[in-house]
């Protein structure tokens, strides 16, 4: 018999690889999905199209713990991975509110209406190295103190410690995934890796003359969420719940993306960026590296794309995608 997965964030980056991932190991795929993404699905499913009929979409929100309570004890699923938050780092300044409602007690919400109708269900909860952000020590391990720098990181902190507090309290199945940026061509365009490569696809047609940045020496842990999503999967299906470290263990600058990112379309970075100090953020991550020693022995997992292919491939799609669309 199929085993039944719930995805919340399904419509997004990760959301929609995963999706495709566990579709391929023949279980039935569900997606909890705003109403509103389903009255508009060209604009707001677009990273889900070629699924939409494989999988299973319903209506509820993240805000409400009776829709979530509904379709848990509806769906009965053996695996809930926990995707769905306000993701944008830059925008938690903006609206601090909205991110730790959504983010705290989204997740909140989860855990109870499973502990209450279904305890046997295994919980991923999506963590962030944004949680470490002053970093204490590097790299960053699983055990390394958390100093988040924005209220995205201390709601995904707030988030980590819910998960492990119902695994601990009420023994239930529950863990997180610490992830490291991962990004592919399905990125939002708010992202700062997609704005590049989607800005150096339309200079190379003639359609921008330049591209503003902000903290260009700010250095992340880059992989490709084909390869976290594999990840997800590999946590929830261990013998013991634990909180692993993803990440691929090495660390690239933003200019070094940017620099990369121009190269492969045979133009100098320097001519077309510029930098825009109200793009920095109030306060500043400067620099992330994991240590994922502990996922690649106990779940023997590995990032299969490198710095340079997971450009090239964001890059290649930009390319087609702007040649296509035009904008």
């Amino acid at each position: 018999m199929s085993k039944k997965a719930l995805i919340t964030g399904i419509t997004g980056q990760d959301g929609s690889y995963l999706s495709e991932f566990l579709l391929k190991k023949k279980y039935k795929v569900h997606g909890l999905v705003r109403r509103v993404a389903l009255e508009d699905g060209n604009h707001r499913l677009w990273r889900l199209r070629h699924l939409l009929n494989k999988i299973s979409l319903h209506p509820a929100s993240l805000e409400s713990y009776a829709s979530l309570v509904k379709l848990i004890q509806k769906i009965k699923p053996d695996e809930v991975y926990h995707l769905g938050a306000q993701s944008y780092v830059d925008y938690s300044f903006k609206d601090e509110f909205s991110t730790l409602n959504t983010n705290i007690n989204g997740t909140h919400y989860i855990l109870s209406a499973l502990k209450e109708f279904s305890p046997k269900s295994k919980f991923y909860f999506a963590g962030s190295s944004e949680m470490f952000g002053k970093v204490k020590q590097v790299p960053q391990s699983e055990d390394t103190p958390f100093h988040p720098r924005s209220v995205y990181g201390i709601s995904k902190v707030a988030g980590y410690d819910l998960t492990r507090n119902y695994r601990e309290a009420y023994n239930m199945f529950c863990c997180s995934g610490i992830l490291f940026n991962h990004e592919s061509p399905r990125r939002g365009f708010e992202f700062v890796t997609r704005k590049i490569t989607h800005a150096v696809a339309r200079i190379k047609f003639g359609l921008q003359k330049e591209l503003r940045l902000g903290n260009m020496d700010a250095k992340r842990d880059w992989g490709h969420a084909k390869d976290y999503v594999e990840a997800m999967w590999l946590m929830l299906n261990q013998r013991k719940p634990k909180d692993y470290v993803i990440s691929t263990g090495k660390q690239y600058s933003v200019k070094d993306f940017a620099k990369l990112a121009f190269e492969l379309v045979d133009l100098d970075y320097r001519k077309y960026i510029k930098i825009e100090k109200n793009l920095f953020r109030p306060s500043e991550v400067r620099t992330l590296l994991g240590d994922c020693k502990k996922a690649k022995k106990e779940l023997k997992w590995k990032p299969k794309y490198n710095f340079k292919e997971l450009v090239r491939d964001m890059i290649k799609s930009d390319l087609e995608f702007v040649q296509k669309e035009g904008y």
